[in-house]
């Protein structure tokens, strides 16, 4: 298996790690500290030694950050994970706050008093993250101090070694762009924009400029490093050598410079040295890497990561590779389905098999190299834990008359893939079909929206809530992200939410997964991946408008559909959605699975009528 069902985190060693680093506090004299969920490489994933979070509360999910002062601790986290880190951290600890409701600077200003130091590691906090705190909290004469060495890392007696994956080369094929090709063409943008150089430190954007994958950290093809491209000339590499076998670092010599990650300090100072205009993407980057540069005498330019845009407008190959990884995965999820239908109703089975099934079907393409996160296997009460996590303690079975939320995805070496489907175990109930209804409708007006060229995800959000709105709902997460290709699923610059400020352009790959979530019953959500597509001018228009392709290939559970609440044109597009699974995925199907696919892709339209 690519995931492990074994028990993480949970409230049993909070108190007394708390009460060691507020000892450690003590003895140099700080008032708090701050642990973030985070690497020093800024990544969503971090590898098992950088868990510093998970390791103090015993809470296990992809974002967050704890505030520890002397009689006070704080845990902050978003809608995604309220239930879990309430259910993770120990209450009698950790104030379990909710991001945006109550922001860090807003607490820390609240709870610290005038005069008391804040500290935090440099290396494990954004540029921006560090400015934001700063100007929250120095009015009111509270110092925000970094600390050489972390804390954590102090107190963390069985820390895990750093990972040691090897790594390959991603074949032109897929890439469609050579290293060489992309690296010339960042340098010209440094170049007109006057800057000398640009520090890469998003891993995703390493392994694309160099066409490099790994495997040091979960579900994600990266491997821990730096990168320093300069305007002029060969940019410089900082890993890890034992990770390069001799025909990866012969192709990366080709174009770059190697160093072993020690000397990644030096090079800061020697741009300093030389006076340089360094950019530095203030999002992704540390404030350690800031304040090298400062220190040294390079002038920090504030800019987005110059591979960010590039790397999001997937290429003709890349394109190409998602709609094939699409159809590959389509009729893993497919089988899977079948499987599901047939095998549910004989009872037996749990959260845990349903995740083990579908891997396994998954597993046959040779194409996998890995799932592109823990599989959420929700089954009633668990679907509504919106980033839930199943392990042996928490397992539940399949019951008659339930939903079970299934949000899985593969990473292929063509493409990444992300799919959720709300599939009814039994009889639905009238309120579970009216819900995942509302949640269909704004999945289809997501998907079948036209709009003007520099429209941003957040202007489209509302259309996924506008049904949802009208019956005095909503839902506490975006409606979607970005989507790489074989690289993170969790892309920017592009994505569709309140907060997606980036303008949709062609070649992008966003999600589209709006949901519904009733705590202790069941959750819902339906997502699928989506191209954006090139201008197209419509009839009787006075202008193109960009649109989506949706790349996902499987079923919508029909049987939880309530036709009354939808228009003919939801209905078509339904329809039509259906049909090119059907033709798509059919073909990839063995002749017993087929007639299930027919039956699950039947149109729904005529049922209105008879309704």
């Amino acid at each position: 298996m690519y995931q492990s069902f074994e028990d993480v985190g949970g409230p049993a060693h909070g108190a007394a790690r708390v009460r060691l680093l507020r000892q450690e506090l003590s003895g140099i004299g700080l008032a708090g500290y701050l642990v973030p969920r985070s690497d020093e490489y800024q990544n969503e994933y971090v590898s098992h030694d950088a868990e510093r979070l998970l390791w103090l509360t015993g809470f296990s999910g992809s974002s967050g950050l704890a505030a520890v002062l002397a009689e006070r601790a704080a845990l902050f986290v978003d809608g995604r994970y309220t239930l879990q880190a309430a259910a993770q951290a120990d209450p009698a600890v950790f104030e379990i706050v909710k991001i945006p409701n109550v922001s860090p600077p807003d607490w820390l200003g609240a709870a610290l008093n005038a005069g008391d130091r804040l500290g935090y590691d440099p290396k494990l906090h954004t540029v921006s993250e560090v400015k934001s705190l700063a100007k929250a909290l120095n009015p009111r004469d509270i110092a925000l101090l970094p600390v050489e060495g972390n804390l954590i890392d102090r107190l963390w007696t069985d820390r895990p070694p750093p990972p040691a994956a090897q790594l390959s080369l991603h074949p032109l094929d897929y890439a469609g762009r050579g290293g060489a090709e992309k690296i010339a063409e960042l340098q010209a943008m440094l170049r007109e924009a006057r800057q000398d150089a640009a520090i890469i430190t998003a891993l995703d954007s390493i392994a694309w400029l160099f066409n490099i994958r790994g495997g040091d950290l979960p579900h994600t093809p990266f491997t821990l490093s730096h990168a320093i491209l300069p305007c002029h000339g060969r940019p410089a590499l900082f890993i890890a050598g034992h990770k390069l076998s001799n025909a990866v670092r012969a192709a990366l010599d080709a174009v770059a410079d190697i160093w072993e990650p020690a000397a990644f300090p030096g090079a800061l100072a020697e741009l300093g040295e030389r006076a340089a205009t360094v950019r530095l993407d203030p999002e992704r980057a540390s404030q350690w890497i800031a304040d090298r540069l400062s220190l040294a005498g390079a002038a920090v330019s504030e800019a987005q990561d110059p591979c960010i845009l590039p790397k999001a407008k997937k290429n003709a190959a890349e394109i190409a590779g998602a709609r094939a990884a699409h159809r590959r995965d389509g009729a893993a999820v497919c089988r899977f389905l079948a499987w599901l239908d047939e095998a549910a109703p004989r009872g037996g089975l749990d959260e845990i098999a349903v995740a083990e099934r579908l891997e396994a079907f998954r597993r046959a393409a040779p194409e996998l190299r890995e799932i592109s996160f823990d599989t959420i296997s929700g089954a009633g009460p668990n679907g509504a834990i919106v980033h839930y996590r199943v392990t042996r303690s928490t397992n539940r079975p399949l019951e008659a008359n339930t939903l079970l939320l299934v949000d899985s995805g593969g990473q292929y070496i063509d493409g990444t893939t992300d799919i959720t489907r709300t599939v009814a175990i039994g009889e639905p109930s009238e309120d579970m079909r009216r819900h995942f209804t509302l949640v269909l409708k704004g999945h289809i007006a997501i998907a079948a929206a036209h709009f003007p060229k520099g429209t941003r995800g957040c202007d489209l959000d509302a259309f996924a809530r506008r049904a949802m709105w009208q019956a005095g709902l909503d839902y506490d997460h975006g409606t979607g992200h970005g989507v790489g290709s074989y690289l993170s699923v969790h892309e920017g610059p592009q994505g569709l939410s309140k907060r997606a400020t980036a303008a949709l352009e062609p070649g992008m790959i966003v999600s589209n997964e709006p949901g519904f979530y009733r705590a202790g019953e069941y959750g819902i959500r339906i997502e699928n991946l989506l191209l954006v597509k090139e201008p197209e001018p419509i009839a009787g228009g006075d202008r193109p408008m960009l649109s989506f392709e949706t790349l996902t290939r499987a079923p919508i559970d029909r049987r939880l559909v309530d036709v009354s609440q939808m228009t003919p044109e939801e209905l078509a597009w339904l329809d039509a959605y259906h049909a090119r699974v059907e033709q798509d995925i059919g073909p990839l199907l063995d002749a017993e699975e087929r007639p299930w696919l027919q039956t699950a892709c039947a149109p729904l339209a005529p049922m209105r009528m008879t309704a």
